[in-house]
């Protein structure tokens, strides 16, 4: 294969695991923990052997969410594998995805900004 049909399969790949999962999560699995975790972006590995899985939620439950995951990470495994029908289920490995935390942290300072400025403009 080349280069660029190597990312189109990678890129199918990640997008059929994420929809999979999403189901997977909200109808499969019953962990308190995991009740609003988002799944932003998946990102697999060439060979498919494994998967790096990024989530979003509450910051201040993170490490629960990571310990939910991870107890339920075989559970997931399985029900992926027989959804997916690969020759190999890929590994899942679980990460926090800051980037949503990292906007919304930029966004609420540009509103500061903005209203002091706007603030300022009053006087």
């Amino acid at each position: 294969m080349g280069h660029d049909s190597d990312q189109i399969f990678t890129r199918r790949n990640n997008e059929r695991i994420h929809e999979l999962l999403a189901t997977i999560l909200s109808q499969d699995i019953n962990d308190p923990r995991l009740e609003f975790v988002t799944i932003t972006s998946v990102d697999t590995a060439p060979d498919t052997r494994s998967a790096r899985i990024y989530v979003s939620g509450d910051p201040a439950t993170y490490e629960a969410v990571l310990a939910g995951l991870q107890s339920a990470r075989g559970r997931l495994q399985s029900l992926l594998g027989h959804a997916l029908g690969w020759k190999y289920t890929p590994e899942l490995r679980f990460a926090i995805d800051e980037s949503l935390d990292q906007a919304d942290a930029i966004d609420a300072a540009l509103s500061r900004k903005k209203m002091r400025t706007d603030a300022g403009d009053a006087d």
